[in-house]
């Protein structure tokens, strides 16, 4: 088994939701106590955000760089970033290690692809929604996003960090996010790319009957893979 390192705090519900993902899962293929080998650094969320609002990419990227060199000093065998919207410094992540690097949209696109898939929504951060680093991440692997429209983007981004990432559940928030899959739908989307690790908290398969793409899921079956080396 082997171990990995996990850069968790942003946020730390959807840190939650990857630890016990992980560790169900390797239990489940393991039996009795068996739980994952994981090493993380969990940043204090309110830098990341700052660095978000101030346009500082840079700095964000060294915050993780370090971090993740720290994880790989300790015995990390390989790194896991555990947030959609940080996937915009991955490369500076795994520039400053010479362990591998499990990008979420490597699992994302592979998942689309195998359902047969091509033209999907993607909901997420505003950042996740509106930079290239995603989009044209999921354009190069095959797959093509459609997203919302701007006021629809900010109030999308508004619920993910006024809401999901302090733990509220609002039942408007859910209709919201519902009804702009409905929107998207239209404009041709086969399927739903959950595209923060947070949105899986408020929405789930069952209230859609587009497939949903759960990044935060998808990236832990990817993490168990690596862990079990499959």
């Amino acid at each position: 088994m082997k171990t990995l390192g996990i850069l968790g705090g942003m946020s730390p519900e959807s840190t939650v939701s990857y630890y016990l993902n992980i560790n169900r899962a390797i239990n489940s293929a393991l039996g009795s106590n068996a739980s994952a080998k994981l090493l993380m650094s969990s940043v204090n969320f309110a830098d990341i955000v700052e660095c978000q609002k101030s346009n500082n990419w840079q700095k964000a990227g060294e915050i993780l760089a370090h971090e993740a060199k720290l994880l790989e000093s300790i015995g990390a065998e390989g790194i896991l970033i555990g947030t959609n919207t940080m996937h915009k410094v991955a490369d500076a992540v795994q520039n400053a290690v010479s362990i591998p690097l499990l990008h979420i949209l490597d699992v994302v696109a592979e998942r689309i692809k195998a359902q047969g898939l091509h033209k999907v929504a993607l909901l997420g951060t505003h950042y996740t929604m509106a930079d290239n680093f995603y989009v044209d991440g999921l354009r190069e692997r095959g797959i093509e996003p459609i997203v919302p429209d701007d006021e629809a983007k900010l109030e999308i981004h508004r619920i993910i960090f006024d809401e999901l990432c302090t733990g509220k559940i609002l039942p408007e928030s859910k209709d919201f996010y519902l009804k702009t899959i409905e929107n998207l739908t239209a404009l041709g989307a086969e399927g739903v790319i959950l595209g923060c690790t947070e949105i899986g908290l408020l929405i789930n398969q069952s209230d859609s009957t587009l497939p949903f793409f759960d990044t935060a899921t998808l990236h832990s079956e990817m993490a168990v893979d690596f862990i079990l080396e499959k």
